[in-house]
């Protein structure tokens, strides 16, 4: 409503001004969730939650280690060894006071560890039951916790025109740069739900890091891309056809088929 607001701001002109754009043909509304699905995204910002401030402690982690001297490697993985480190060498090298609490961080830490993968387990029970989940985990890419997240955020598909349309929304789709009748395009606009574009962008790594190991099916899409553009590049441009893919699966309310079967 901030284009219909005339100069100065009180209540009679914001009021004014919604009442305008309410008006306006072309304007779109917040669809109204339901408890189910306000539950569902409840448990998936919980687990979000469980792992930012996992994130943040195992920096903490290394960051103190650092400071004596100990340089821990990156990743979740090497942060459960130096429970045993801290009865060896390193805990005779550290001061009596530091060494507890490593311990109590330690510990912290692998209730964290505990309460991700209960969620875990909840989310991949929820996306057995649930049918969008379901039909949105055929897309390579895309995995109980991506299905469940966007079944439970996204606004229902028949509020977009079209798949890029979505992918607008999730911030996907390129930044128009155009003029005079030529069409130039730049990076991503990243103005939508930057949640379920982490997820997208994540899903879709993982398949062109496999793609890039094993080698993407000839003459797919993906490998052409691959052939002439960046990693992160194809990434992303595979995250906003993925998100292309979704809403029409979510459209027509069928599963996901691989072109070159489809084309079979």
């Amino acid at each position: 409503m901030k284009p219909f607001v005339r100069r100065n701001k009180n209540d009679a002109v914001d009021a004014e001004a919604i009442c305008e754009a309410a008006q306006r043909p072309n304007m779109r509304f917040v669809a109204i969730k339901s408890e189910e699905q306000q539950a569902s995204a409840l448990v998936f910002r919980t687990r979000d939650l469980l792992v930012r401030q996992r994130t943040q402690l195992i920096n903490a982690i290394r960051g103190h280690l650092t400071e004596y001297g100990w340089v821990a490697p990156k990743g979740p993985s090497h942060i459960a060894v130096l429970g045993d480190l801290l009865d060896g060498e390193m805990g005779t090298s550290l001061p009596d006071v530091a060494t507890p609490m490593f311990r109590t961080m330690l510990d912290l830490l692998e209730v964290l560890n505990s309460k991700i993968v209960e969620l875990d387990k909840e989310i991949a029970r929820r996306a057995r039951e649930d049918v969008i989940a379901r039909r949105l985990m055929t897309i390579p890419g895309v995995g109980p916790i991506t299905a469940t997240a966007i079944a439970a955020l996204a606004p229902p598909a028949e509020t977009f025109t079209k798949g890029r349309d979505f992918a607008a929304w999730l911030g996907l789709a390129p930044r128009q740069l155009s003029s005079g009748g030529k069409q130039k395009l730049g990076s991503i606009t990243k103005m939508g739900e930057r949640t379920l574009r982490r997820l997208l962008i994540i899903g879709c790594s993982a398949v062109v890091l496999q793609a890039s190991k094993r080698g993407a099916p000839a003459g797919s899409w993906l490998e052409q891309m691959m052939a002439r553009k960046p990693r992160m590049l194809v990434t992303v441009a595979l995250a906003n056809k993925t998100a292309r893919i979704i809403w029409a699966l979510l459209i027509k309310k069928e599963e996901y088929k691989a072109p070159v079967a489809a084309a079979a």
